[in-house]
């Protein structure tokens, strides 16, 4: 597995985060719940990390209060959430603008980040999202929720077995027995019922409605039409907030999209369709000259090198550079030949 890093947030939460692959860059914002080793072997999360790996440098990191992370409970509030992402970026530094990946709760932080830092981010992708917590969507949410919080607490302080089945298999109704037992493992070994009970309750508080029409990045929005979790309706409010926003609904009830389901395969093919004509390289808007240019940085020629063979002096290249790298948005040599290398 990729090693596993320590960074601090600004209240000095130490948060557990790790990078993996190869490619355009995307970073997973916290959800509930990780663990940076397990999920590796997990039927739950595995098949998540493999592709995202397989396809693009992934970022990842288990949320304060579980997994890897500080298992102290404090500070769970939304501005925290955003500093630990924030703090896991700059700790990773990794190239930017990258593609943020928000899933359930980390759908809320995502957006808040994006908000906050436009031009850290290329895409939201946001998986089973939502911007009101539960106690934002009426009373009977509300109430529905706390009976969901108070079933957590029993189940793992008393390991019962069937308390623990009622709150793991709303994420996962379709999987079989084996998986959601895996889930349920995964709950214990990754949090402890009190920190589990309070990062529950801090996500019934998220409210980021009214911060939707200031997104102004590009999102795309993906909820399964019978998600357990996370009503649909709560994906379209999204969608109808973020300025315009896709939106791809998915079949089936999996909050946690499984492997052998029909959405994880058209969720993959929608994920690799939208950044890879997103992220390919567009030469349009450039000179004959600076075209030359380009080429002859990725030759790996030196200006001397390339002023010679185009019969021009060296200044007159470093000012075409200086346009040529503003046009396509890169800041040196290195990221023009990772980019455009292979178009030239």
């Amino acid at each position: 597995m990729s090693t596993v890093r320590y960074t601090k947030s600004s209240d000095g939460t130490a948060l557990a985060w790790t990078k993996g692959g190869q490619g355009p860059v995307v970073v997973k914002a916290s959800n509930w719940l990780t663990h940076l080793e397990y999920d590796l072997e997990s039927p739950i999360w595995s098949h998540w990390i493999k592709f995202l790996e397989q396809r693009f440098t992934t970022v990842r990191y288990d949320e304060r209060g579980c997994g890897l992370s500080d298992r102290r409970a404090k500070n769970l509030t939304l501005d925290h959430w955003v500093a630990d992402l924030e703090a896991v970026v700059e700790a990773s530094n990794v190239e930017k603008p990258f593609y943020l990946l928000g899933i359930s709760q980390g759908a809320a932080t995502s957006i808040a980040y994006a908000i906050k830092n436009p031009e850290d981010v290329a895409g939201l992708i946001l998986v089973g999202g939502y911007a009101r917590g539960s106690n934002h969507r009426g009373p009977l949410a509300a109430e529905l929720y706390s009976t969901v919080i108070n079933v957590f607490k029993l189940g793992w302080q008393q390991n019962n077995p069937a308390f623990q089945d009622v709150f793991t298999s709303r994420f996962i109704p379709d999987a079989p027995a084996d998986q959601r037992r895996w889930f349920t493992d995964l709950c214990q070994a990754t949090v402890s019922p009190e920190t589990g009970a309070e990062l529950l309750m801090a996500r019934a508080e998220v409210n980021v409605e009214d911060m939707l029409s200031k997104v102004t990045v590009p999102t795309w929005i993906f909820h399964t039409r019978d998600d357990q979790v996370i009503p649909f309706e709560e994906g379209q409010i999204l969608a109808q907030g973020i300025p315009n926003a896709q939106f791809k609904s998915l079949d089936g009830k999996n909050h946690i999209i499984q492997e052998a389901e029909p959405a994880w395969k058209n969720f993959c093919q929608e994920i690799l369709g939208l950044i890879e004509q997103k992220d390919r390289p567009s030469l349009e808007g450039l000179t004959g000259r600076e075209l030359q240019i380009l080429k002859g940085i990725c030759n790996a020629q030196s200006n001397k090198e390339i002023a010679r063979d185009l019969d021009v002096s060296e200044k007159t290249v470093r000012n075409h550079i200086s346009n040529l790298f503003s046009k396509l948005g890169v800041g040196n040599r290195q990221q023009a030949l990772k980019r455009f290398g292979q178009v030239m």
